[in-house]
């Protein structure tokens, strides 16, 4: 099969990064000088996925502008010479061809993904959460479609966690066929450790088979109302088979504070430009909370 177009759930209501997603999509936060949602839409366009259909909800009109030409901007930049600020400025507008389609109710991650019904139009797909920035050599989506492609199967995107930290995750147990390629037996939401199968966490990338939307319509809706994603891929394990891959590269959960901070250090840092007067900065703020 081959997998060419794309979801990103971004309907979310951002309680984690609260009170700044008040007014701001979570989605739209900056990592150095582009938003999250920037980084994932990349990603997908390095995997060669040209067609993109992004969720949103009330509040999100900020993604839509900002994928969208912003003529004014472009005419002011060229007026006053800034060549490379336009270059970056139309690049972002030409990136790849996105779509939209608005979730009403944030009723969870499943129902969001049903939304993408009409649009994917019976291909298998790919789907990114805005949450989580993942910097690789190879697109990380893209080591997943490689997997679905060849086995023809949905492909979850996974990595190993601390034991104690299991219950954040879905957590899969499966037989290890290949190098980092389980065949999934089982999936669990949050487990206590003690009752995990495995530390091996379901992260936010996903390769799906539109069979996915009749296992999310038979889905009942679970704590605080929402459809889960990882209940109806429970119901879709019993019926053929789903597979895992440990995504090789960096994984940034810019969901939570910390690792939003994490992100702009570590992200600061591979950018030229940047990497000498961060590494400067950060040298003297440790020098002044060291000595006190």
């Amino acid at each position: 099969m081959r997998i060419r177009k794309a979801v990103i759930p971004a309907a979310g209501l951002g309680t984690r990064m609260l009170p700044i997603t008040k007014s701001m999509p979570k989605e739209m936060l900056s990592i150095v000088d582009r938003p999250v949602i920037h980084y994932v839409v990349e990603e997908a366009i390095k995997a060669e996925i040209d067609d993109i259909l992004i969720i949103t909800g009330k509040g999100k009109r900020a993604i839509e502008d900002y994928f969208d030409r912003s003529f004014e901007l472009e005419y002011y930049l060229r007026e006053k010479g800034k060549i490379e600020e336009l270059r970056q400025i139309k690049e972002i507008g030409e990136m790849v061809d996105i779509y939209y389609v608005r979730q009403k109710k944030p009723l969870g991650l499943g129902d969001a993904i049903l939304h993408a019904e009409k649009h994917v139009n019976g291909e298998p797909f790919a789907v990114l959460l805005g949450d989580d920035i993942i910097i690789s050599d190879k697109p990380a989506i893209g080591q997943l479609i490689e997997v679905a492609e060849r086995r023809n199967s949905p492909v979850l995107g996974v990595e190993h966690v601390p034991h104690e930290l299991v219950n954040k995750y879905g957590i899969i147990g499966g037989e290890k066929i290949e190098n980092d390629l389980y065949r999934i037996k089982t999936l669990i939401e949050k487990p206590a450790p003690e009752e995990a199968p495995s530390n091996i966490a379901i992260i936010g990338r996903y390769v799906l088979t539109p069979d996915v939307f009749d296992a999310l319509r038979e889905t009942p809706p679970g704590k605080g109302g929402e459809i889960q994603l990882i209940d109806a891929l429970r119901t879709l394990l019993n019926k053929k088979e789903i597979f895992a891959r440990i995504i090789a590269g960096e994984r940034y959960d810019v969901g939570s504070r910390v690792g939003f901070i994490r992100a702009n250090i570590e992200l600061s840092l591979t950018r030229k430009e940047l990497r000498s007067e961060v590494i400067e900065l950060m040298e003297r703020i440790l020098r002044e909370v060291l000595d006190g």
